[in-house]
């Protein structure tokens, strides 16, 4: 792997860690709070594969890193400035609606890019989509058929889910933008440039949201910064000292 940028191929492994660790940890605020038992112990499953996820990508970017870190360092000993999430992940949960429409439209790109990383030059970028795909696999038949269920449901749920949809559609594109990373890593064919990923994840969207007889909005405004480092929300600050609280209060704690 001499030939592959190891400062892009962190970023990469960042941005893959950090997505699924951010969602990770919002998923699993409804714990204990979900509208029903099947749903609250289905919405921490899927917190804790996230974070499963999380524990490879950041493990190895750790490696790639050099710096003798760990997993845990990378997740609770950066500032929100040093994360390279998408800003989808980091929003709020909303309403039930809201949760499952962010973690449908997250989960439908989750499965397109880990598909191509299967094929991926580095070993250890393809082991580790071959374990999360099996999971993802899950995720992404759940979330589709919730939204179709609510989108598809009576009044009120149909509304909730089309004002869901409307609210998050605007940072989806943040998915697919590309940079000089994302060309260093698929010269290197760590990895696909993200752009060529949106019309096999348009046509995935498209079909559920059709199901689900809601109208994906037309504005193309995307919103971005947080797979940069650039800018991020507000939220993720708040969500970051929820996360990261115990570790700062005693550094290097062991139990």
């Amino acid at each position: 792997m001499a030939e592959v940028d190891q400062k892009a191929l962190l970023q990469f492994l960042l941005r893959m860690g950090d997505n699924t660790l951010v969602l990770g940890h919002r998923v699993s605020e409804w714990c204990g709070h979900s509208p029903i038992l099947e749903e609250d112990i289905a919405l921490a499953n899927t917190a804790l594969d996230l974070i499963g996820q999380t524990q490879l990508w950041l493990g190895y970017a750790a490696e790639v890193q050099g710096e003798g870190k760990s997993a845990d360092d990378l997740a609770f000993l950066r500032d929100a400035w040093d994360f390279r999430n998408v800003l989808l992940t980091e929003l709020p949960n909303g309403d039930f609606g809201q949760t499952m429409m962010r973690q449908f439209l997250f989960d439908a790109f989750q499965s397109v890019i880990l598909a191509r990383l299967l094929k991926s030059s580095d070993t250890t970028v393809s082991e580790i989509a071959a374990k999360a795909i099996k999971e993802v696999a899950y995720h992404v038949e759940r979330s589709a058929d919730t939204v179709v269920g609510l989108g598809d449901g009576t009044e009120e749920s149909h509304s909730r889910m089309q004002a869901a949809l409307d609210y998050l559609y605007p940072y989806v594109g943040e998915m697919f933008l590309s940079d000089d990373v994302d060309a260093a890593m698929a010269a290197a064919g760590v990895c696909p440039d993200p752009t060529t990923l949106r019309e096999e994840y348009d046509a995935l969207v498209s079909k559920v949201m059709a199901n689900a007889t809601l109208a994906i909005p037309a504005n193309a405004y995307t919103h971005k910064g947080g797979r940069t480092g650039y800018m991020h929300t507000e939220h993720l600050g708040h969500l970051l000292t929820s996360m990261q609280w115990l570790q700062r209060a005693y550094p290097g704690c062991e139990w």
